[in-house]
């Protein structure tokens, strides 16, 4: 393995050259895959309908080809998965990533192509490792196992020769032989569709290994590390696995887990760097100390970026990435090489640098929940209610919600503030119909909440009449067209409320866990 590391380490630091090159001529590299994209799939349907033989320009581009979400395409991506191709890109696509639905689907099953797999998802995995040694020289991450958490896949109802699944799943089931032969557990267990069962598995299996180098969401990682620490008896990490140095991580905001994995690893050794890999595509690595993502900008993707001012119009204009400007928050739309044209991938973003290119990841442009990868949005919170409304006949006045971080005796979790204008009977009742329909309608949420391994059931709090005013105007809030904002990614709008209450009336609200 030492003789491998070394090997594999000088390999992948050559591709340092071809990074600087497309952070030293950025838009010359952006501009190049724009041709080399509408070129491609000039004779696909999509570009017969848009006519991309004649479209010379990026001004051309936007003129032409309008800006669409996931129901823009839903309807082509069914026909690609019933086993019609050249519909979007000119390469078979026989797989399909599975994400977390929209309003009308509980989820979203996007296109992957060999060249997205290949020349995007791939090349950033390999990339993160090559900026790691880059910036740790005499990094072992790679002398030992890696051990990497995969979701599930299973075939395609429509073809027997096309799958979907998760993207860590079609990642792994696709792998080069030299990255198979230093990951593990095995594919028959890193792919288990039951994941109570997969976690005892990878426990038991990875406790008895040289495990150098983590990879994943931290949440399931956390689930799955303090099996192994309960299974082993040992305090931290660094008595199970010693030469453990490398998290590369992804999927949602590492700020709550930091201090978590410092106490599991208590070794000034150990490295993190965050990847922004999407199932749409691997767009940033975390190529600093900073919390700050390098834009990659070589894999397929032309990328544009719309002012928040612009969201939601009918014809939206969008930036060129010479056209940005720093602190100013963008949705992303993005053009792949898996067929996916002028996409609303539904993150916002907002650049830190411009020479390099460099982006933190700001949220969604709708609200949303996603401590733990189970990507709630609005959609599904205001369903969910309506159905536990209806079967206890409660009705909500307000409410919102936001995670309940895990820490180092109980899992995670969301906290619902809900003011009643008729209350149901049974609080616990309303809150188990809240749950159960929540899963129904996200597939992500559905997964963590699975025999609450990563998530535990919500917890509700009934606020005191007026109670959500009287916090609106504090922040004078009131009136014209502020809202109580719904779902929140962190605290903050929570722990304020609650402070408010216990100033004023510390004992009068009520929970249910």
């Amino acid at each position: 393995m030492e003789l491998f590391n070394s090997l594999l380490s000088w390999v992948i630091k050559k591709r340092i050259h071809q990074i600087e090159l497309f952070q030293k001529y950025p838009h010359d590299v952006q501009n190049e895959w724009f041709r080399k994209l509408v070129h491609t799939a000039k004779d696909t349907e999509w570009g017969k309908r848009y006519d991309y033989k004649s479209i010379k320009t990026p001004a051309d581009y936007q003129e032409r080809v309008p800006i669409n979400d996931y129901e823009g395409f839903k309807a082509t991506i069914m026909r690609l998965k019933q086993g019609e191709q050249n519909l979007l890109w000119p390469t078979e696509i026989n797989w399909f990533a599975k994400s977390s639905g929209t309003t009308s689907e509980k989820s979203k099953f996007l296109p992957v192509s060999k060249e997205s797999l290949e020349d995007c998802h791939y090349n950033g995995g390999k990339d993160l490792l090559c900026l790691h040694y880059h910036n740790v020289p005499d990094s072992i991450a790679l002398s030992g196992r890696g051990l990497s958490m995969g979701g599930s896949s299973s075939t395609n109802p429509f073809r027997n020769d096309s799958y979907t699944g998760d993207l860590s799943a079609i990642i792994i089931k696709n792998l080069p032989l030299w990255a198979e032969l230093i990951r593990t557990p095995n594919m028959s267990v890193a792919l288990m569709p039951e994941w109570e069962e997969k976690i005892e598995k990878m426990a038991r299996i990875t406790m008895k290994q040289n495990i150098t180098n983590l990879s994943g969401v931290p949440s399931w990682n956390l689930v799955l590390i303090k099996r192994v620490l309960e299974l082993t008896g040992k305090r931290n990490l660094c008595e199970v696995w010693p030469n453990l140095s490398l998290f590369a991580h992804g999927g949602v905001s590492f700020r709550p887990y930091r201090e978590q994995f410092k106490q599991l690893v208590p070794s000034d050794k150990m490295h993190y760097v965050e990847s922004y890999n999407a199932s749409e595509g691997y767009i940033g690595i975390q190529d600093t100390d900073d919390p700050e993502l390098l834009l990659m900008l070589d894999y397929g993707i032309y990328y544009e970026f719309m002012p928040m001012e612009e969201f939601g119009k009918d014809h939206p204009k969008t930036l060129t990435l010479d056209q940005v400007e720093l602190n100013q928050n963008y949705a992303l739309v993005i053009s792949t090489n898996a067929g996916l044209w002028r996409y609303l991938i539904g993150d916002t973003v907002k650049f830190t640098s411009l020479d390099p290119y460099r982006i933190v990841v700001t949220g969604r442009t709708k609200h949303y929940i996603n401590a733990f990868g189970e990507e709630l949005i609005i959609e599904n919170a205001e369903q969910a209610l309506e159905v536990a409304c209806s079967k206890t006949g409660a009705v909500v006045k307000e409410y919102t919600a936001c995670p309940v971080y895990m820490d180092g005796t109980s899992k995670g979790g969301h906290e619902w503030l809900i003011e009643f204008a008729e209350a149901p009977t049974s609080l616990d009742y309303f809150g188990e119909v809240l749950d159960n329909a929540l899963k129904s309608l996200n597939s992500d949420y559905e997964a963590k909440r699975y025999k609450s391994l990563a998530l535990e059931a919500p917890r509700l709090r009934v606020l005191p009449e007026g109670a959500f005013f009287r916090w609106m105007k504090q922040r004078g809030k009131l009136g014209g067209q502020n809202k109580v904002p719904r779902l929140a990614n962190n605290r903050d709008y929570v722990d304020s409320i609650l402070q408010l209450l216990d100033r004023e009336q510390p004992k009068k609200s009520i929970e249910a866990s």
